[in-house]
């Protein structure tokens, strides 16, 4: 969603509303400033990361990950490389639910998928 958002603004309106505490996933910013092409990009990022708490995948959250993945692949037999695609994901995932919080996103396909083997309080936008 804040991929979508940096480069089209089409979820300014919703974020504008959004109640209670706002978090950012260390993994989100990563994968944010990885794809950064223009100043402004980088200047977004940057400023979220400076106005929001930032929560990152534990110890556990990593392990959890691998374990995850290896039953998602047992179930759907995907290839290494879309197992390597869903492992971000899948940290994003883990580390909203050790900490309660929702997770929301424009990538309806893989964390639906993901929901089915972490429940996350799930908001596709």
């Amino acid at each position: 969603m804040l991929v979508d958002e940096a480069r089209t603004g089409r979820h300014r309106k919703q974020i504008e509303f959004l109640l209670g505490l706002i978090r950012i996933s260390s993994v989100v910013l990563a994968e944010l400033l990885r794809g950064v092409t223009r100043s402004a990009e980088h200047k977004f990022v940057r400023a979220l990361a400076r106005n929001h708490p930032i929560l990152t995948p534990t110890e556990e959250n990593w392990l959890e990950s691998g374990e995850m993945l290896a039953k998602i692949r047992a179930d759907q037999g995907f290839e290494p490389h879309k197992l390597r695609d869903l492992h971000f994901n899948v940290l994003i995932a883990l580390t909203a639910r050790s900490h309660d919080a929702r997770l929301i996103t424009s990538n309806r396909k893989d964390f639906e998928l993901i929901n089915r083997y972490c429940q996350t309080k799930l908001d596709v936008w």
